[in-house]
């Protein structure tokens, strides 16, 4: 018990903080994942049902159109943490929860018409991307794309993502 007190009496607050922040993090990554693994079935219709009713592009096809100069609005629709780790050079991040209240800052609304605006989505698996672009399919945006892919294998294709940075 001695032994114990004195590790701690002897670290300073931020190696505690730190410790305690890095077994979050851990914690985060290893519920998430078995969360995203166990979805019921009602999840993974929800989503096919999202994926069929707008239009959606492998990764070769996002590739190909971010070479284009009129590729319109690349949106990342992951959680700011996420965003964080990298992300496709461009992109802007506006999470699937918040895409139907700050859609309308971004595109300049009512200057720009949600038909007027070209966008595309994408997200870690194409799973939020595809649901979030439903929903602005149902807002009345008629340009709206979902990227269909795993964000690892554009990592591991060797496609660019911006590195993330450090945050002291």
């Amino acid at each position: 018990m001695a032994k114990a007190q004195l590790i701690v009496e002897g670290t300073t607050m931020f190696q505690r903080h730190l410790v305690a922040k890095i077994w979050i993090v851990v914690l985060c990554l290893v519920w998430g994942s078995a969360a995203l693994a166990k979805s019921p079935p009602e999840v993974d219709e929800l989503v096919a049902n999202a994926k069929a009713a707008v239009n959606t592009i492998d990764m070769q096809a996002f590739r190909a159109l971010l070479e284009q100069p009129d590729h319109g609005f690349i949106i990342d629709v992951r959680e700011p943490n996420e965003f964080a780790t990298g992300h496709v050079p461009g992109a802007i991040n506006i999470p699937r929860g918040m895409i139907e209240f700050r859609i309308g800052t971004l595109i300049d609304y009512p200057k720009n018409a949600p038909a007027d605006v070209k966008l595309t989505l994408y997200c870690k698996v194409g799973s939020r991307s595809a649901l979030a672009a439903k929903s602005l399919k149902e807002l009345g945006f008629v340009n709206v794309t979902a990227v269909d892919m795993k964000l690892e294998e554009w990592i591991e294709a060797g496609y660019p993502v911006t590195e993330p940075e450090l945050q002291f």
